[in-house]
């Protein structure tokens, strides 16, 4: 039998240190605020209310999605199964967690394992890139009858505005789908930004200011007597409140959290000089003024040829950036506050074909989760070493997606109508047990 370091497995039913030691931090807590003594643990009572002490908790208020577009290998990042078939060859490291291994490549990731949850047993019916992608992002399977919201669009729909200036739903280096609003309208699609060490695209006028006033005048002469006995349908329109909203944010000072360029030097390494190392500090700045959602893009990982040595390449831009920013976001105390989601449209096949790539597999892929109240350091479900079964513990994504809404606060069972009157629910599935 496969020792349990080769097979990564960890058991969920043990605590591991960081998570006993913060629920211990959590009882002394709420024992020192109701001033009651430590024998009060003997009592049914006091076991009840240090219970509920700790599954109180403020939700999050922001979302981070690293978007791995292509599909990446659970093998060579967050599965891997050293010394078996399936393998080809891939090894693995340790990380902090005992008994918990990950790819090469990983190195810095791999210290940040405390704070970060792997689910191993992610399970999907689309193999199709865009068809994997719209159910990865959305929690629903693709119908022809509906567009569904992104997790983005829902979090910017159903929590309140934070008297943000600019766009609360940013997509970084956006691939061939991003995050799109779905039946709640235009404008809940994704804000797009390429790399930011460029400037925010649509933000500047290209005419002097003077010229500019004038126009803008005389553009609310003739809308005022356009909208004269049509109010109710150009109000409809919004397309006052669109401009308005445009003015507002192109000369706004939040619009300076795009500029990565204003960090530290040590900050902007740490993340690595990539466009994508350079999109996730830009995530970490734009929720710091409380934009609730930002999907930044690493494509790169549809390897039908040369898996491995792709794979290699992908690693070396994801491990920095991936772990600064949870580093990053723990230092500055945001990581509570942010749920942080890494994750593809599938994985790939336990095979390698002639070659040498691994082909589409949505029978089981990993995602990484962490921070909003996330218990990190745990490992749901675990893969068949062989890559003949069903993995234990299967996750749908519509779980993933309820988990995600209900860290930042969002009903996941609430159902909702949409403008032509259909029934629709927020989440298909239910929070995946052990990580809320």
């Amino acid at each position: 039998m496969e020792s349990l370091a080769h097979s990564g497995h960890h058991d969920r039913s043990r605590h591991t240190p960081c998570a006993g030691y913060h629920s211990m931090l959590n009882r002394r807590g709420f024992l020192g605020l109701a001033g009651v003594s430590g024998l009060t643990w003997l009592t049914p009572l006091g076991q009840l209310l240090a219970r509920e002490s700790e599954h109180k908790r403020e939700p999050a208020t922001s979302v981070i999605v690293l978007w791995m577009q292509g599909g990446p290998s659970q093998l060579e990042t967050f599965d891997p199964h050293p010394g078996t078939d399936i393998a080809a060859g891939t090894k693995a490291i340790k990380t902090s967690l005992k008994d918990v291994q990950l790819a090469p490549g990983f190195g810095r990731l791999a210290e940040e394992m405390q704070s970060i949850s792997l689910i191993r047993s992610m399970v999907s019916k689309e193999g199709d890139h865009e068809r994997g992608t719209y159910t990865l992002k959305t929690g629903h399977r693709p119908d022809p009858t509906v567009v569904h919201p992104s997790v983005g669009s829902v979090c910017c729909h159903q929590l309140p505005s934070t008297g943000v200036e600019i766009p609360r739903h940013v997509s970084i280096l956006p691939g061939q789908w991003p995050a799109r609003g779905g039946f709640f309208g235009d404008k809940h699609d994704a804000f797009l930004m390429d790399d930011p060490a460029g400037p925010v695209p649509d933000t500047q006028s290209y005419l002097p200011k003077g010229r500019e006033a004038d126009r803008l005048k005389h553009l609310d002469v003739v809308e005022g007597a356009f909208a004269k006995g049509r109010e109710k349908r150009v109000a409809n329109t919004m397309h006052s409140e669109t401009l308005a909203n445009a003015r507002k944010m192109m000369s706004s000072e939040q619009l300076t959290a795009f500029d990565v360029s204003k960090e530290p030097e040590s900050v902007r390494k740490m993340y690595g000089n990539t466009p994508f190392g350079r999109g996730c500090l830009a995530a970490r700045r734009l929720i710091q003024v409380g934009v609730r959602c930002v999907e930044v893009t690493l494509s790169g990982w549809d390897t039908h040829a040369n898996n491995h040595t792709q794979h290699t390449k992908q690693l070396e831009i994801l491990d920095p950036a991936f772990s600064a920013l949870i580093k990053d976001l723990r230092e500055r105390g945001l990581l509570e506050k942010t749920v942080v989601v890494c994750m593809g449209e599938f994985g790939r096949t336990p095979s390698v074909n002639p070659a040498g790539g691994r082909d589409h597999w949505p029978k089981n892929f990993s995602a990484a989760i962490a921070g909003g109240g996330i218990r990190g350091g745990q490992v749901i479900g675990q893969s068949d070493p062989m890559g003949k079964n069903d993995p234990t513990d299967p996750v749908e994504v519509g779980d993933l997606h309820a988990t995600v809404l209900a860290a930042v606060g969002v009903d996941y069972t609430k159902v909702l109508q949409t403008p032509i009157g259909r029934t629709m629910k927020l989440a298909e599935g239910k929070p995946v047990k052990g990580l809320l």
